[in-house]
This record gives structure tokens, C-alpha cells and sequence, in this order.
């Protein structure tokens, strides 16, 4: 809480909050909060808190695992949407990963809808891809790591030809940061890690960010965390 308080971020975005109603009923940062709950205690789980009112909500937007395993918090501000997604990761066999692919595949119709809404999206989160060989610390190694495997990485090209710009990469075409480290290994301390989590706005917010940067140095979790600035907007 010192932490947040000092970056006192406008809008934050939790993925992976593992944490019971009780305890996000109780967290003490932001005027609005809600969250998506996974129907698995102690599973998953995404939060959203901010100093601004949304003007509407969506929890599990398209259903399946966006619903169940608390994937996914839409909201609606007043000049854009912002949708808070946790990636599931495919790591523990060929059946989750099978599972990841169709949640990319099940993205497509939501991303749809928003587009014709007329409002611009913010989508951010843990999406467990390394888009780039800049993004994770070693490509050939991990050549057929999930989370690395070219049919992920080429979703996410698919995703960004659709009009959406990763706004850290627009600001740092050439830097090799990372925002996920492995607990095993002295990963962070080696800095062998991957670049897994994004803020992607639709290109039409380009011209209205300006930073967007991973803070390495606070340690909460095996994850950092990365932020966005844009514009005020009139």
C-alpha cells in the first residue's frame, strides 16, 4: 500500500488476485472498485480500482473462462473502454494450452463488438505471451515454450493489424525489459525474464500516450508493474 500510494496511479488494474470477496471488498485503494471472481477459491481472479467512476461494467465478458476463472473486467469510461484480461497460461500440458488458443480464438467477437461501440480500447493485463524476441530473454531456448510458440506469437500479430498499437514497444522499439521473472534459477536477479504483460490501446489513443514504462525495481510479485500515461482527454 506505501507502494501505490506513492505512485498513486489513477486507474489500477490487478491480474492473478487469487483473494476471496472479503478481502477485495476491503482493499483500500481507489473511490470504485469491483473485480471478477474465479468460481475456484483462491484461483485466478482479475480487480479493478480507480479514482474516476465507470460508467458500466461487464464481469467475464464472452462467458466460458472469461467468466468462471475470473479472466476478464470490462469497463466503460467516459472517452474509452478499458478491459482488464488475465491470459490464462498453457504451461501445465496440451490441454491448457488448447484451452489459451481458444480463449485468443474466443477474444475475436468481443473485439468486434467494442470496435463498433465507437469508443476507443484500452486492453491491458497478463496476457502470457512474448510477442518479440526482445521480449523474452532467450528466443532460440524457448523456441517451443508456451507462451513463446509461433501460433501465439502470430495472434498477437493478427490482434495488432486489427488497429492496436503496444504502446511500451511504440515508445521503446529496441529495449530488452521484461515484466515476468521464474522464481527458479535467481531469474530476476539475472534478469532472465519475459515481457507478458501489456497495455494495447487502439491506435487512435496513440497520440495521446505519453509514457509507458515497467517499473523492475518494486518487487511485489514475480511480475512488475507496468504502467500507461496518457493525455487528459476533453
Amino acid at each position: 500500500m506505501d507502494y501505490l500510494k506513492n505512485q498513486n496511479p489513477t486507474i489500477l488494474c490487478l491480474q492473478e488476485t487469487k483473494a476471496p470477496k472479503e478481502i477485495l471488498d476491503s482493499f483500500p485503494y481507489g473511490k470504485f472498485k469491483s473485480y471478477c471472481l474465479a468460481s475456484k477459491a483462491g484461483y485466478s481472479g482479475v480487480a479493478t480500482a480507480s479514482q474516476k467512476k465507470p460508467i458500466s461494467e461487464v464481469l467475464g465478458y464472452g462467458g466460458g473462462i472469461f467468466e468462471t476463472e475470473g479472466r476478464s473486467l470490462l469497463w466503460e469510461m467516459e472517452s474509452f473502454f478499458l478491459w482488464n484480461l488475465y491470459f490464462p497460461s498453457g504451461t501445465s500440458g496440451e490441454e491448457r494450452q488448447r484451452e489459451k488458443m481458444k480463449f485468443l480464438l474466443d477474444l475475436e467477437k468481443p473485439l468486434r463488438d467494442l470496435k463498433k461501440e465507437g469508443k476507443p480500447l484500452v486492453l491491458c493485463g497478463d496476457i502470457n505471451i512474448a510477442h518479440s524476441e526482445k521480449d523474452i530473454h532467450n528466443p532460440k531456448g524457448n523456441a517451443k515454450s508456451s507462451g513463446f510458440l509461433p501460433e501465439e506469437r502470430e495472434w498477437v500479430d493478427h490482434f495488432l493489424r486489427q488497429g492496436f498499437s503496444d504502446t511500451f514497444r511504440e515508445l521503446h522499439p529496441e529495449a530488452k525489459e521484461y515484466s515476468w521473472w521464474s522464481y527458479r534459477f535467481q531469474s530476476r536477479s539475472n534478469n532472465k525474464g519475459w515481457r507478458i504483460d501489456y497495455f494495447f490501446v487502439d491506435q487512435s489513443l496513440l497520440p495521446k500516450v505519453r509514457k509507458a514504462w515497467i517499473d523492475s525495481t518494486f518487487v511485489g510479485s514475480d511480475h512488475a508493474p507496468i504502467y500507461l500515461e496518457l493525455e487528459e482527454f476533453e
